[in-house]
């Protein structure tokens, strides 16, 4: 009875494991840079040079120094915002993912640029 128990528990534990280990999937380079490309981002930012919106590598410049920066880049690439291209007010789209892990992904991406 132990015995089964036991094996009935080990069995839950390596379920949780596995199942979160595939949750929290880290993303690579090629994968966030398809996600981005895919919710349209890279319209007006690149990795190195300014578009129409400021590049990645000048985000993580301007947010690299503060404490909340994740949670700054997380909420602007999470919620509907305006932003001014060539002195004219536009909506600012969001991810359209709602999947957290992919959001952090986004948003520690942006934060590495050298």
């Amino acid at each position: 009875m132990k015995a089964r128990l036991f094996r009935t528990a080990l069995s839950a534990a390596c379920t949780v494991l596995f199942l979160g280990a595939s949750a929290s999937h880290a993303m690579d380079d090629n994968e966030v840079k398809s996600l981005l490309k895919k919710n349209n981002c890279m319209k007006c930012h690149t990795p190195e040079k300014a578009k129409d919106g400021p590049s990645y590598k000048e985000i993580a410049a301007k947010y690299r120094d503060k404490p909340d920066a994740a949670a700054e880049i997380h909420k602007h690439v999470t919620t509907f915002g305006k932003v001014e291209i060539k002195g004219k007010q536009e909506d600012h789209e969001p991810l359209k993912t709602k999947k957290e892990d992919e959001i952090n992904a986004v948003v520690q991406w942006i934060l590495s640029r050298p």
